[in-house]
């Protein structure tokens, strides 16, 4: 399909000779105000280098390209020189794209099957999932899809938090207040309680601390007992786990938590050691980073255990050896950002040349009205109980509004789930934000259920035209484009038409909201087409071209959700 911006910049660069076809493309810009064009290229920049004023610039290059173009129009205004586009051209060539691409429009070969790892979701085992991992998970399963779509090939990994010297903690509170029949039945509520207990406790028997750091050290020793416990708290939380991924759509290519690298850490320490990084500082072991604005990186505590940024480079390594990754994406709280500064660094000091190909994809936090989610305080919500309620108060609305459904359960559950999931990508994955269930139980506005609301009103126009007709609009090539010029229909074509530059511009950038506003904005557009204009009307030329247009909307629709791992019902 052609593209404009592209074409444009060759038109500019061939008038001017100062300018390359890249520097072009970077300065057009695409006008709010339709009036003013599809296009526009500000000439503020080329007044130094040919000495006119931009108004004379612009004037002289829109004249000289007036007779040269392919477009509508191309005029001068003020500074500013405004292409319009062929409606028809536009709207003909998007609708057919898309009817022949279907479930591949919007993707590409960009990645060219480069590997790509993404790291998110990643909760505490014998911990709760609670709504603040929901942030890591929905962003990360989003952006391996972005970036499945892009023609890569994507790796997906949960580092599941499964060691450190919390498991002391917890071990130690279990053999004081546990029962095991309590954690079969609930596994992370029960093993939370112990976990809060402790808390409590260590402030009155101190002693406690160091009975904990005891466990942990026969812990990374392989103590039978002791392992055999953590193994328990492991394989039930992930019991737990499963059914949270499972509700959500979300699959991994590897559970590999920290324990996995508890044996490689020697060797990296060791090479740590022989490059001269490894500094001794009251009793343990660092890499100074001070030199370079980073502090002091703790690789091993004065009682010899392990810490988070140990695991993380022999984890780092591993996966480099493993996969050869082009891009290691790591999807961690904002919180985290000094760890990974002090990460990458060290491996470029390491000399792993493939330090800069490390990438760290922070987000805002979570937080209660109350203040911060607190496990030790035992102040969480957890997700399962969050995606639970939105289910029902998604089959309430439907049993309100349209009690002969069909498939509730399976229309709640799509709904339901897709609101809370779109609720978190809607936003700047960098804004904190407070957890309201009010906010994200809301059904109207800029919401998922209004985008699904759209798709399968997309899909009840499409039924009430009819099998046949529906069918031959389908066929790529067979609309004539020339009733499909409207502003709505051109409105909505063009948002059709910018969608896979969105896609690609979200990968680029780690982030989804993009395409979680884009629909948006495209579903609002289609919404004043179905409203404004007869889609169904008796000339059957007018009504194959404006059911194409539907379809293609439906599709692309369809393609943004699945890009944010939220379904699209075809009724609601």
């Amino acid at each position: 399909m052609k593209n404009y911006k592209e074409e444009i910049a060759k038109l500019i660069a061939a008038e001017v000779s100062e300018l390359s076809v890249e520097d072009a493309l970077g300065i057009i810009e695409v006008p709010q105000d339709q009036k003013m064009g599809d296009y526009a290229f500000p000439c503020f920049k080329l007044a130094r280098i040919l000495r006119k004023a931009p108004p004379l610039i612009a004037s002289g290059i829109a004249g000289s390209l007036a007779e040269k173009i392919d477009f509508a129009r191309v005029e001068a205004v003020n500074a500013y020189v405004n292409f319009f586009v062929k409606r028809e051209d536009l709207t003909g060539a998007i609708v057919n794209e898309i009817l022949t691409q279907k479930d591949a429009f919007g993707s590409s070969d960009l990645g060219g099957g480069k590997k790509v790892i993404v790291e998110f979701s990643s909760p505490n085992i014998a911990k709760p999932f609670h709504i603040g991992h929901i942030r890591s998970t929905v962003i990360g399963n989003s952006l391996h899809k972005i970036y499945k779509a892009l023609g890569y090939d994507v790796i997906r990994i949960n580092h599941l938090g499964d060691y450190g010297t919390q498991f002391g903690k917890m071990i130690c509170a279990y053999r004081k207040w546990g029962c095991r029949e309590d954690v079969e039945r609930e596994p992370i509520k029960s093993l939370l309680s112990y976990y809060t207990k402790f808390h409590v406790e260590v402030e009155e028997h101190p002693e406690l601390e160091d009975e904990a750091r005891a466990i942990f050290a026969k812990l990374e020793k392989g103590e039978p007992e002791e392992v055999a416990l953590w193994q328990w708290f492991r394989e039930e939380s992930l019991k737990e786990f499963s059914r949270v991924y499972k509700m959500l759509g979300i699959e991994f290519d590897s559970y590999n938590g920290e324990s996995f690298y508890s044996d490689k850490m020697p060797a990296i320490e060791q090479e740590l050691q022989e490059k001269g990084l490894l500094q001794e500082s009251q009793g343990a072991q660092i890499v100074d980073l001070e030199p370079y604005g980073l502090g002091a990186a703790l690789i091993k505590k004065s009682d010899g255990s392990s810490l988070y940024i140990t695991r993380d480079i022999a984890a780092a390594v591993y996966r480099k050896e493993t996969y050869d990754f082009y891009r290691n994406i790591y999807v961690v709280a904002s919180q985290q950002t000094l760890h990974f500064q002090q990460l990458f660094k060290i491996l470029e000091l390491m000399g792993r040349d493939w330090a800069y190909d490390d990438v760290h994809v922070p987000f805002g936090l979570v937080s209660l009205p109350e203040g911060t989610m607190s496990t030790r305080a035992g102040r969480v919500v957890f997700l399962e109980d969050v995606l639970k309620q939105a289910v029902e108060k998604t089959r309430g609305i439907i049993a309100e509004k349209n009690p002969e459904a069909e498939n509730v359960d399976e229309i709640a559950k799509q709904v339901g789930i897709g609101a809370v999931i779109f609720n978190e990508l809607s936003n700047n994955r960098i804004k904190d934000y407070v957890f309201d269930w009010d906010q994200v139980l809301n059904f109207d506005g800029e919401t998922g259920p209004y985008v699904q609301y759209t798709h399968a009103r997309a899909t009840s126009v499409l039924r009430k035209a009819g099998e046949e007709a529906s069918a031959k609009a389908a066929v790529p090539g067979a609309a004539d484009a020339s009733y499909l010029t409207s502003d709505n229909a051109y409105d909505l074509a063009k948002l059709l038409y910018a969608f896979p530059g969105v896609v690609e511009l979200a990968g680029e950038r780690y982030e989804p909201s993009l395409v979680t506003r884009h629909i948006v904005d495209i579903a609002q557009s289609f919404n004043k087409f179905y409203h404004d204009e007869h889609i169904i009307v008796e000339n059957e030329a007018e009504k194959n071209a404006k059911l194409a247009l539907v379809i293609a909307t439906r599709q692309s629709i369809k393609n943004g959700l699945a890009l944010l791992g939220v379904e699209a019902p075809d009724r609601m």
